[in-house]
């Protein structure tokens, strides 16, 4: 029993050290055009990575998202959803959840016609089978106990349509930052023992996208297509419902 407490403890701890961080960081960038599309070097990340997930839907015969329910676990300010719109899907079947409500009230008024919910991701607040799309973009990344994570990922499977698909885009190293752990594939793997895989490493690291972006774009894809300097993974997952 003391061991559960304990482990309950620590899992509350996380989730307010995750508030204060997500807190922190609006504090840092306030102001700042580090992640605007009139940054250039954020216009590479963003396009290079928009690219990489159309394709990704396409290897998986989605070509058509206007009927798809979509959920997005950490939606912060509906950014990413925001892309799917553009991608085909339809307002009013875009979701997402977020620990903070000033984001997700920025997420509603760029996205009045969708749902969101307050929610840390380990019981989301929706029916079983209810999402043919869930998306995770850069959101594990920043859980750093691991029990978390296990149960946010074990409730996005639970409300996952059969033949549907998780998309997961996070970084896989980052040693600047000690308030994220990355997320590497294997680790992924053993969250989702019984699905099946679809898999890629981009995104040139950040660091070197803002240096090398201003002097050459083409130098910049060129590297990225050479994979060695890329710090993400976009990995699809789907249930292998055959065995």
């Amino acid at each position: 029993m003391a061991r559960h407490l304990c482990g309950k403890t620590k899992s509350m701890n996380d989730i307010a050290r995750l508030r204060n961080e997500y807190e922190d960081r609006k504090r840092r960038f306030d102001g700042s055009n580090v992640y605007s599309l009139f940054n250039r070097a954020n216009l590479f990340i963003v396009q290079q990575r928009q690219r990489e997930v159309l394709s990704l839907l396409q290897r998986n015969g989605i070509t058509d998202l206007s009927n798809l329910r979509i959920l997005e676990m950490g939606c912060g300010g509906g950014g990413v959803l925001a892309e799917y719109l553009g991608f085909g899907a339809s307002p009013g079947n875009l979701h997402g959840v977020d620990l903070l409500i000033d984001r997700l009230h920025h997420a509603h008024n760029q996205l009045p016609g969708s749902g969101f919910s307050n929610a840390d991701g380990q019981n989301l607040p929706y029916e079983a089978h209810s999402f043919d799309l869930v998306l995770q973009f850069t959101a594990i990344s920043s859980v750093l106990d691991e029990k978390i994570r296990c149960n946010i990922f074990a409730d996005i499977l639970r409300i996952l349509k059969p033949g549907g698909m998780i998309i997961s885009y996070d970084f896989w190293f980052n040693p600047i930052n000690k308030q994220t752990r990355g997320l590497r594939l294997n680790e992924l793997r053993t969250y989702f023992p019984d699905c099946i895989f679809d898999c890629k490493r981009i995104t040139l690291a950040p660091p070197v996208t803002r240096r090398l972006v201003p002097i050459s774009w083409l130098l910049s894809t060129f590297l990225e297509k050479l994979i060695l300097l890329n710090t993400h993974y976009l990995v699809g997952i789907r249930p292998n419902y055959t065995e």
